[in-house]
């Protein structure tokens, strides 16, 4: 029986894919995924970011070929995979990488053109617009983020919660 081997990242591509294929003329396409976690300090919030190789094979190698770019916002559903080689100074290296079963898309918005330019905005920029927005709105009406994150963390339906 196989161990669970199963991961679920979002994200954005730091540089456009590489698409190449095998001897056997299987399609394979390499990109790298940048994702970012917010979390709660002293100071405020700090951000970190990580970043993962991801790979994927036959089909979905030419999906993410044709519809993936730098900056892309994506989901990719898949495997962890560990490689072991020995370097050549004759020390042990290992990378885990993700092999992608599934890989979404984040919808693009075209920005209004500004004299004739065709620019593009991503799905996760119209997102940090809206949200920006919210933010202002909620200060006009006077809510109070810490308030409002004490009462989301004291609901019951959290506490009732079976993992």
């Amino acid at each position: 029986m196989n161990n669970l081997n199963s991961i679920l990242i979002e994200g954005n591509m730091v540089r456009d894919p590489q698409y190449s294929t095998t001897p056997k003329g299987t399609p394979v396409c390499n990109f790298s995924l940048a994702s970012n976690r917010f979390f709660r300090q002293e100071n405020g919030y700090e951000k970190e970011v990580s970043f993962f190789d991801v790979e994927t094979w036959a089909k979905l190698a030419d999906a993410c070929n044709n519809m993936g770019r730098k900056g892309r916002g994506v989901r990719v559903v898949g495997r962890l995979k560990q490689d072991r080689w020995t370097g050549n100074d004759g020390k042990l290296r290992s990378r885990v990488s993700i092999v992608a079963e599934h890989v979404e898309f984040r919808p693009e918005f075209k920005k209004d053109t500004v004299a004739g330019s065709d620019s593009k905005t991503s799905y996760s920029d119209s997102l940090a617009d809206e949200a920006s927005a919210s933010e202002e709105a909620a200060e006009e009406q006077g809510y109070d983020d810490a308030a409002v994150l004490a009462e989301y963390e004291e609901s019951p339906v959290l506490a009732e919660t079976v993992f």
